[in-house]
C-alpha cells in the first residue's frame, strides 16, 4: 500500500473551481455586512445651511446722486440706521446715520431723547448750521399731534396750530410739548448722541443737501 500525503490527497479530489467559488462567496457575505444602502446615505448627509444673505438695500448702489432729482424719498431705517435716497423708487444712494441717545423707541414728547418714526417732509434747509448742514423734518406731523391730543399731551389749540402748519406744508410748531427741531444733519462720525435728530457723516450730508429740495419726502421706520 502506497501512502500518500493528505494535501495532495485534497489537491486532486477537490477541483480548483470550488475555492475560487467559496472565495467569491465569502467575499460577498463580508461586503453585504458593511454595506449601506446608497440612497439612505445620501439622504443621511448634512445639508449646508443656507448663506445668510445680505439686504439688497444694505449694499450701496453708488449710483450718482445729481439735481434735480426726480421724485425724490427719502427712507431712514432706524434699526439698520440706514438713511436711503430714491429717484422716482429707484435706490441711488445708501448712507449710514446715527440717531438720538434712545435709538430705538418711537418719539412722544420733548426731551425723551427719541428719534420719530412716521411720514414727513423737509421743512427748512439750514446752509450754516452748528451741524455744517442741516435738513428739518416736518415733526410733529398730523398723526403726531392727534396722538398727542388723544394722549393728552398737548391742547385743542396746539393739535389746530399743528394741523393748520402741516396742511401748507410750511414748519410746524416746535413749541408743543410734543417737541419739535428734528433734523438731518452731519457730525455723525461717532456715536448716537442727538436728542432724537438723524446724524450723516459731513460728505454724505453735503452730497444730500445739494439734491434734496423743500418738500420731500422722508419716511422714518423702526
Amino acid at each position: 500500500m502506497i501512502w500518500k500525503p493528505r494535501l495532495s490527497v485534497l489537491g486532486s479530489s477537490t477541483p480548483p473551481a470550488f475555492f475560487f467559488v467559496l472565495l467569491i462567496l465569502s467575499f460577498t457575505f463580508l461586503h453585504s455586512g458593511c454595506a449601506t444602502n446608497p440612497s439612505s446615505q445620501t439622504a443621511q448627509l448634512p445639508t449646508d445651511a443656507p448663506c445668510d444673505l445680505q439686504d439688497d438695500e444694505d449694499l450701496d448702489p453708488g449710483l450718482p446722486v445729481t439735481a434735480p432729482l426726480k421724485s425724490p424719498k427719502i427712507v431712514i431705517k432706524k434699526a439698520k440706521k440706514k438713511l436711503l435716497l430714491y429717484s422716482e423708487e429707484k435706490l441711488l444712494r445708501t448712507y449710514p446715520v446715527k440717531l438720538g441717545f434712545n435709538p430705538v423707541g418711537e418719539k412722544v414728547r420733548q426731551g425723551d431723547k427719541c428719534t420719530p418714526e412716521g411720514s414727513y417732509y423737509i421743512c427748512m434747509k439750514n446752509p450754516r448750521s452748528k451741524y455744517y448742514l442741516s435738513l428739518g423734518l416736518s415733526y410733529p406731523s398730523i398723526q403726531d399731534a392727534e396722538r398727542g391730543l388723544e394722549q393728552k399731551l398737548i391742547s385743542k389749540n396746539d393739535h389746530d396750530r399743528i394741523v393748520e402748519r402741516i396742511s401748507k406744508k410750511s414748519i410746524p410748531p416746535w413749541d408743543t410739548p410734543l417737541g419739535g427741531e428734528i433734523f438731518i444733519h452731519g457730525g455723525g462720525e461717532t456715536w448716537d448722541w442727538t436728542y432724537g435728530c438723524v446724524m450723516l457723516r459731513n460728505q454724505d450730508i453735503e452730497e444730500l443737501f445739494k439734491v434734496v429740495a423743500l418738500g420731500t419726502q422722508v419716511v422714518i421706520q423702526q
